[in-house]
């Protein structure tokens, strides 16, 4: 698959994980993270967790062409906006592949999080291919194996207008996770792209 610009492959069986950390440069990085933090319509959503409503720890959006559903939630797309079309295009570039929807996660603080999951969907194929697109503060990244306890976790630091592609079988081999953590954080923004079928 053509990767155009500065991705490394991480060192993992049973996935295939593509971290550019410096896809944008700072100064572009903030602007980004600005834009999107004033013209995302941000929504507080609430998941049934042992048959209790429980506030999501983090603000989220969805933006594109398909409806989706994940954790019982049926999200209904709002329609593109300039700044995401350019971000999709660029991110389409870099990784030769077409998304046509956006889940963004936006991390207030420390406290935000986002538990153990894959991207693993019916709705996004066999074999999904996720880009996530960072901005904003920096938040450390887990990677846990499904299946295999003699693989050690991956965990990497996500800084601002770092890319990280996820394909090929690592949604049905592993999971990932943005623990919560005590240290202060700036906020951060979590775009990440994909094909809904």
């Amino acid at each position: 698959m053509p990767l155009a610009g500065d991705f490394e492959k991480l060192a993992m069986p049973d996935a295939e994980v593509y971290f550019a950390p410096h896809f944008f440069g700072a100064t572009q990085s903030e602007l980004y993270f600005q834009e999107l933090l004033q013209q995302i319509n941000w929504k507080q959503e609430s998941i049934k967790l042992f048959g209790k409503e429980t506030a999501m720890p983090r603000l989220t959006a969805w933006y594109g062409d398909k409806a989706y559903t994940y954790s019982g939630l049926q999200n209904k797309p709002a329609p593109w906006i300039p700044v995401l079309q350019q971000l999709k295009e660029q991110v389409e570039q870099a990784t030769g592949h077409t998304y046509n929807s956006v889940l963004l996660n936006l991390y207030r603080s420390g406290h935000d999080s986002m538990g153990w999951h894959s991207d693993d969907e019916p709705e996004l194929g066999q074999e999904p291919v996720i880009a996530s697109l960072s901005f904003g503060g920096e938040r450390r990244f887990a990677f846990r194996h499904r299946f295999r306890k003699d693989v050690a976790p991956v965990r990497l630091t996500l800084p601002s207008g770092s890319l990280l592609l996820m394909q090929g079988p690592t949604q049905h081999f592993w999971q990932h996770s943005i623990p919560k953590t005590a240290k202060t954080v700036q906020p951060r923004i979590n775009l990440t792209f994909r094909q809904v079928l």
